[in-house]
């Protein structure tokens, strides 16, 4: 009777089934003290999350659901890293010009700003599809708004700027001699590629205001500053300048993706790394400036320099308030259909093109003034704070803008 309530009974024959084969065919006294003795085999093992194998918190929640848990410190900061890496790269040139301008003076006597400069514009037509050629023709009226902020409207609030009563007065004079500029000749394409903007649209408002900027900057600079000064530019110096340092490399990168097919299909495949290799290429004008003008901003006053770097801000804030301001009343004009200037990849080109000026044309202008208009280096000095300022602020707005997008394309 024990033995047929032991075999029979519900919770044995549980136990029971699991049980090795070499255990099947003996007797029921057998069975009664090797199945207490006996347990299930454990369950496979799995590997923890590093968190918790290093004692951190534990992701699984009270109720036996997943835990976020946030991430370890280092990969934090190499996620902020890579997020902020170009205003970062621009901020260590300048501290590194800073405490020691032996390198960047190197860099100038041998001219790697512009070899910088041609490397970016190859970078830009290797990453330039050809598609991109076509809807920065679709979106001239785009082109158009952004040629005319920079030719027309920053040349004109000049005149307002150099009435500012400054000590020293070369400071106020070079920042209006900088709104005189056109736009830079690499960091806006290279911006407009990290924010998603059109790049071929940023490109021709770089190249054909630039060109322009050999006839507008001279009757800029007589009208709204240099009245009787004399004011002359180097017109065949710069135009062959343009060339060289433009056209002439963004052509040869642009040849090298349409003839090999390898060639496209490693840059599309690796853009994320020509982005960060044309960032690092651009934050080494701002490190050879500082380390070349290391002894004149040593020199300045703290507050006076303080001032006119605010001030240097302002203008430019100011300048991005009023393109994208005026782009969303053009986008209104038009009902039926989408207006180019609602594009948001063609708003960000002209925003962010259109909002900056080139150093080295200044730079260029104001050697061959000769003194006219005050001390070079003090001219020069406000500029350099308003070219990487101008930069940094821009980098920014093109971090927000990326984690807007990231944002939205998670919630879709």
């Amino acid at each position: 009777v024990a033995s047929a309530m032991i075999t029979h009974h519900p919770s044995l024959l549980r136990l029971r089934a699991p049980l090795p084969a070499g255990l099947r065919h003996r007797t029921s006294h057998a069975l009664l003290f090797t199945a207490p003795a006996y347990s299930p085999p454990p369950p496979p093992l799995r590997l923890l999350p590093l968190c918790v194998a290093a004692g951190g918190a534990s992701p699984v929640g009270p109720d036996g659901g997943n835990r976020a848990t946030p991430p370890p410190l280092g990969a934090a900061a190499l996620d902020f890293a890579r997020s902020n890496f170009l205003p970062l790269a621009l901020i260590g040139g300048m501290t590194l010009g800073l405490l020691d301008p032996t390198l960047g003076c190197l860099a100038h006597k041998y001219s790697l700003s512009k070899y910088s400069t041609f490397g970016i514009f190859v970078i830009s037509g290797l990453t330039l599809r050809t598609k991109e050629l076509g809807a920065a023709l679709q979106a001239w009226p785009a082109g158009l708004f952004g040629l005319g902020s920079i030719l027309l409207l920053t040349p004109f609030l000049a005149q307002y700027i150099v009435q500012i009563q400054f000590f020293p007065r070369e400071f106020i004079t070079g920042l209006a001699m900088f709104c005189c500029m056109p736009t830079t000749l690499s960091s806006g394409v290279t911006l407009t590629q990290l924010a998603g903007g059109n790049s071929a649209l940023a490109l021709a408002m770089t190249v054909i205001s630039n060109l322009l900027g050999i006839m507008f900057v001279p009757l800029s600079l007589a009208k709204y500053i240099g009245a009787g000064a004399g004011v002359a530019l180097p017109t065949k110096e710069l135009f062959r300048s343009l060339v060289n340092t433009l056209l002439t490399p963004l052509i040869l990168g642009k040849v090298a993706r349409e003839t090999s097919k390898g060639i496209a299909e490693f840059v599309d495949g690796n853009r994320q790394g020509f982005s960060v290799m044309s960032a690092v290429l651009l934050s080494l004008v701002p490190w050879i400036q500082v380390s070349r003008s290391r002894s004149l901003l040593l020199s300045v006053k703290a507050k006076a320099f303080a001032i006119i770097v605010i001030i240097g801000v302002l203008l430019h804030l100011a300048l991005l308030a009023f393109n994208a301001t005026t782009l969303q009343v053009l986008s209104c004009l038009k009902q039926k259909e989408e207006s180019v200037f609602a594009r948001k990849e063609y708003a960000r080109a002209v925003i962010l093109v259109a909002s900056q000026k080139t150093l080295p044309v200044l730079v260029a202008v104001v050697e061959q003034l000769g003194g006219a208009l005050g001390e070079s280096g003090l001219l020069v000095i406000p500029c350099v704070a308003a070219h990487i300022n101008q930069i940094i602020i821009d980098s920014i707005l093109v971090n927000l803008w990326r984690q807007r997008d990231q944002r939205s394309t998670g919630a879709k």
